[in-house]
């Protein structure tokens, strides 16, 4: 069996013989009167007529002088009937060629082929090729769907061939553009605004994440990448905005896990003079229209959890469960206690180990073994130090967060604004992260300021597309096109590109984690 490298260099081979025949394997046109879905879909009316179609080529077959193209555009494959006539004739300086140079052609250039929509012998709806143009050489062999591709490693690292040779991979991604229109649309059509705010921040926050850290030269000072969009988009509505939101990547400089992503895409959406109440009717809602848009049903089978979203959505207090699962009370229990708890059902126990953290990991048991969907409602404050706190029970807050398929997706609250509060809140997360908790929140005495001039009530939400990828079925690398991995070069593109690997000493090498 040929090597990668003997392949590609009779392809290159190729590809000097068609230049010598005047013909530019990369020309810059294409021509196109119909997708190859519309020739099936309307071969009726276009029977007997010109069209121009394009697409990747998955096969060839010739029978002396026909030949058999089939070609495979994103909506479609479509045969090409391929024969020759006399008198043929092909403009080299546009790309034409002729059946006689079909040795130069192989699965994956991509072509465009003008003719007549006929039907043959066999009854197979076709194009009877008048002009055939080449549109790029491949130089590297596509694997094929019965070939397969599976080495996970490989997939996820030349994900464009994942998705030509697992078209399930690449509907994937349509599924994924639909879930944020879907979610874009909801919004739009309710009065929200859609502004997009900094990546870039002075001082982060609006989540418990450890931030990536990165330096502009014209201004010679340090900037955090955004672990949320929250507090910018809270800054709208002190600015007058009633209903704004953005959708697009936050970065959190953690692990991967099946779950987590340290750049992912999330949306955050903030409505003045709605509470927390308001925000899980429209919450409850806006999932059942995004879901069954996307996925055209509200039933799912995720793992072992049945999941029905039209159903009446339950109501959870967060330290009932809490008492009745590990007989403590959150909101009075000391960290040793907790930590024994956390021991005693053999979760982890750090070091650095503070009650907010370690109450949260026991919830996160708890919440590993529920289908829902639930709402869960009455948090401690001293672990949600952005939402307003119950006026008939203010240890605890007003947020909401919906357990599907035993994950949260999704965090509420009707947002705090008196500026005194938040800053005494902030000063408290502060002195956690200068005892060494890297994730609690930066102190932003520029939020404290916009808060002093005024915010009207309001509710907040966000989630992340963790939602996409657990009603998807996938794990968080899965979910999206081009996850980040340790970067590494294979033996045999080195073998490829001598003249650039001779010159790795002098290149600086990039760690990716």
């Amino acid at each position: 069996m040929a090597t990668l490298k003997e392949l590609r260099d009779e392809r290159l081979r190729k590809t000097g013989d068609l230049r010598a025949l005047g013909v530019n394997p990369y020309p810059a046109e294409a021509q196109r009167t119909h997708d190859n879905a519309a020739v099936h879909a309307d071969f009726e009316s276009l029977l007997g007529q010109e069209v121009s179609v394009v697409g990747r080529i998955t096969s060839i077959r010739k029978f002396g002088k026909i030949a058999f193209v089939i070609i495979k555009d994103t909506s479609a494959e479509l045969q090409l009937f391929w024969r020759k006539a006399d008198g043929d004739t092909a403009d080299r300086s546009n790309s034409e060629l002729l059946i006689s140079d079909i040795a130069l052609l192989d699965a994956g250039d991509f072509v465009q082929a003008t003719g007549l929509v006929i039907r043959t012998q066999t009854g197979e709806e076709s194009v009877d090729v008048k002009s055939f143009r080449l549109l790029t050489k491949s130089l590297r062999p596509m694997p094929t769907q019965q070939d397969g591709f599976t080495n996970k490693e490989e997939r996820l690292r030349r994900r464009y061939v994942d998705m030509n040779v697992n078209q399930d991979v690449r509907q994937r991604f349509v599924r994924r553009s639909k879930f944020w229109q879907a979610t874009r649309d909801y919004l739009n059509n309710d009065g929200f605004t859609e502004i997009n705010i900094p990546v870039l921040e002075h001082t982060t926050g609006g989540a418990d994440a450890n931030p990536f850290v990165t330096h502009m030269d014209a201004l010679d000072q340090d900037f955090y990448l955004r672990i949320s969009h929250e507090l910018p988009l809270k800054r709208l509505l002190g600015a007058g905005f009633e209903r704004v939101y953005d959708i697009g990547p936050r970065f959190r400089n953690e692990n991967y896990s099946d779950e987590h992503l340290p750049e992912h895409i999330a949306m955050e959406w903030y409505a003045a003079y709605w509470n927390w109440r308001d925000g899980m009717k429209f919450m409850t809602d806006m999932y059942r229209h995004v879901l069954q848009t996307t996925f055209g049903t509200l039933q799912f089978k995720l793992g072992n959890f049945e999941i029905d979203l039209s159903k009446e959505w339950e109501e959870w207090d967060y330290v009932q469960t809490i008492k009745d699962r590990y007989s403590i009370d959150p909101m009075d229990c000391t960290i040793e206690q907790v930590k024994k708890a956390l021991a005693d059902n053999k979760l982890e126990v750090a070091k650095t180990e503070n009650k907010a953290r370690g109450i949260d990991k026991l919830w996160k048991n708890i919440r590993k073994d529920v289908a829902g969907p639930i709402w869960l409602v009455n948090t401690p404050l001293f672990i949600s130090p952005l939402s307003k706190a119950n006026p008939d029970r203010p240890d605890t807050v007003q947020r909401f967060q919906p357990v599907i398929a035993g994950t949260e997706l999704g965090n509420g609250f009707s947002e705090l604004n008196d500026p005194v509060e938040q800053l005494g809140r902030f000063v408290e997360q502060q002195d956690l992260r200068d005892s060494g908790d890297s994730e609690a929140m930066m102190l932003d005495i520029d939020f404290i300021e916009m808060l002093e001039y005024g915010m009207p009530p309001a509710c907040g939400w966000g989630f992340s597309e963790r939602v996409f990828w657990v009603f998807e079925g996938v794990t968080a690398r899965e979910g999206v096109p081009f996850p980040q991995l340790r970067q590494e070069t294979d033996e045999v593109t080195k073998t490829i590109y001598p003249q650039v690997f001779s010159r790795q000493k002098t290149i600086p090498k990039p760690t990716i984690d």
